[in-house]
């Protein structure tokens, strides 16, 4: 009798077990499910796009570039017999670089000065002939025109004597050395010898939309930062402004810095142009968060929120100020854009908008 109630109050305790079991597997779908709607729905931030009085002074930026840059390559073919300059020291136009070896043109040298000396005493004793009558005017002819070719061979020959010694076009500094001691140079396709990179001077290319270019002129001053030294300013001035726009219907301007005497400015470095307008006076502007781009504000792409979905958005965007954009078309007064969340967006996806 009591192996049977013992049989009965396992049973019992097991089927217990199992509807508290099967209850909590139930919530747990439940709970599964809604947090699997919430989950679907991305968060985002956003702003509301609006019109502001905005000064109409402006940024654009750019990546700063070397003054002069030249790939200097042998134009005499010769082994390299001294190299004089290591990569990063500084150079002056003139300064020899490099020495090949000259045996040949030194004595090519030799023997057309030899000969140019022999022409000139021929000359002048014909000369002296002529006027006593010794010889005729066409001896004297050929005596001239000896003594003219012996001194272009001369020249020439003194030509490739120099051309021995390898010396800087331009001055700047030495950014790279492709040859050693010992390097056999052609003419034929040219050797690089060195890369020759001035910076004591920068060029800033940044491009400006068509209402932005209508404001520059050439010789217009200009600060420049940098984003390294963003407590430095460094002056600049506008050197050239296309006359045509490009592909995308952009103006290229570029700005020519004067470096420090430290050098701080490098080729290759991210620059910023800040361009003030003649006109003080503040503007109606309707503007984007900087932030609201996707990817960068060259693509010209946000997600605008409509119905709490994201829709990829094409606009045109016009000047810089600051952390705001001016919008020329695309978007309107009141429209809610995305400014956090962008990388997890895709064109139709359901958002959930947080605070």
């Amino acid at each position: 009798m009591k192996k049977l109630l013992y049989i009965g109050i396992i049973v019992a305790v097991v089927a217990l077990f199992g509807f508290i079991l099967s209850k909590n597997k139930a919530q747990n779908e439940a709970e599964t499910a809604v947090v699997a709607q919430k989950n679907s729905s991305v968060a985002v931030k956003t702003e509301t796009i609006k019109t502001e009085n905005l000064s109409t002074d402006f940024i654009a930026n750019g990546t700063f570039a070397p003054f002069q840059e030249l790939n200097f390559a042998a134009e005499k073919s010769g082994k390299v017999t001294q190299i004089l300059v290591k990569e990063g020291d500084r150079v002056s136009v003139g300064q020899t670089l490099a020495v090949i070896r000259g045996d040949v043109a030194n004595v090519e040298a030799q023997a057309a000065k030899a000969s140019y000396q022999t022409a000139l005493n021929d000359f002048n004793r014909f000369e002296s002939a002529y006027k006593t009558g010794g010889v005729t005017k066409q001896q004297l002819d050929q005596a001239k025109i000896a003594l003219i070719n012996a001194e272009s061979r001369l020249q020439q020959a003194n030509i490739s004597v120099g051309d021995t010694r390898l010396k800087a076009p331009i001055s700047g500094i030495i950014n790279k050395k492709y040859i050693e001691v010992g390097s056999m140079l052609t003419s034929m396709p040219a050797t690089e010898m060195f890369e020759i990179v001035n910076t004591s001077k920068l060029k800033l290319n940044v491009t400006v939309n068509e209402n932005q270019v209508s404001t520059l002129k050439t010789g217009n001053k200009v600060k420049v930062t940098s984003s390294v030294y963003p407590d430095k300013q460094f002056d600049g001035k506008i050197t050239f402004v296309a006359a045509k726009a490009d592909a995308s219907l952009n103006f290229v301007v570029e700005v020519e810095i004067a470096n420090n005497p430290s050098g701080d400015l490098k080729a290759g470095m991210y620059g910023t142009a800040h361009f003030e307008s003649n006109d003080k006076q503040k503007a109606a502007i309707r503007i984007v968060p900087r932030v609201a781009f996707v990817g960068s504000v060259s693509n010209n792409e946000v997600f605008v929120i409509k119905d709490n979905t994201a829709k990829l958005t094409k606009i045109v965007s016009g000047r810089i100020f600051g952390d705001k954009v001016e919008v020329l078309d695309g978007l309107n007064d009141g429209d809610v854009v995305v400014t956090s969340g962008q990388i997890n967006l895709t064109d139709g996806a359901k958002v959930e908008i947080v605070k």
